[in-house]
């Protein structure tokens, strides 16, 4: 299992070495395709999904995982509907949710955004269509651009059976209409809880806009989500700060 983000919090030491990776990397042209479309300039909308939930008021909760917690939270922070989106681990045990236990790929956890969101105004159906086309790539089986390892599998964690009908017709709708070029490897699961991220996790793409993990694989899913969504996009992230809040 490979990471090599190392959160700056963690030492100037690990920044360094972070810095100096993701640079080898981009330099030697290593694939950091984590959309549809490398850039925002090229990146076409999927077709929404066919089955959704109907909009009502009030509050509900989505999970999505897709690689690196850092840019998936950092995409739904930008959505209007959304009020909260905390970065965290879902699949696994209250005492395995620590990052470097998570890391090691063998806990069941995968790093995932819990996504509190107003169903009047951005609907499931909307995030999942985010979720797809911007926030990740769908057909990457256990890894997303440089991180590879089980925690980093694309997952939908269903928090009811409508929400589990949802995305299995999106998913068969959009394997249908070959909108990726290969299959979608996305798996659904159930009956998993959520356990928040430590706080350096939190708004840390927003908070590091320079870090240069971010500049390469994650600020483009966000001038992605502002050019194919700009009806669905806020300027404004709503952050969390700290994932006890």
């Amino acid at each position: 299992m490979t990471d090599i983000r190392k959160p700056a919090a963690r030492s100037s030491s690990n920044f360094l070495r972070s810095a100096l990776a993701a640079l080898a990397l981009a330099a030697a042209g290593a694939a950091f395709w984590l959309t549809p479309a490398v850039s925002a300039e090229d990146a076409v909308v999927i077709p929404p999904p066919s089955i959704d939930e109907k909009a009502a008021s009030g509050s509900e909760k989505a999970i999505f995982a897709g690689g690196c917690f850092w840019g998936v939270q950092g995409v739904f922070q930008h959505v209007k509907g959304v009020s909260k989106a905390v970065s965290g681990y879902t699949g696994g045990s209250k005492d395995t949710a620590v990052y470097e236990t998570v890391g090691s790929g063998r806990t069941g956890h995968a790093e995932s955004v819990e996504i509190t969101y107003d169903p009047s105004v951005v609907t499931y159906g909307q995030l999942l269509q985010v979720y797809f086309s911007v926030a990740h790539n769908p057909t990457q089986l256990n890894f997303q651009g440089p991180d590879s390892g089980t925690q980093y599998r694309s997952t939908i964690f269903a928090e009811n059976d409508a929400q589990k009908k949802i995305a299995q017709s999106y998913i068969a709708q959009l394997d249908q209409a070959k909108v990726f070029p290969k299959p979608i490897v996305t798996t659904l699961e159930t009956g998993k809880t959520f356990y928040p991220a430590e706080d350096y996790h939190q708004d840390f793409l927003t908070l590091n806009p320079t870090y240069p993990y971010i500049v390469y694989n994650d600020l483009p899913k966000v001038a992605n989500l502002k050019q194919l969504f700009p009806a669905l996009y806020s300027d404004k992230p709503v952050l969390v700060l700290s994932a006890s809040n």
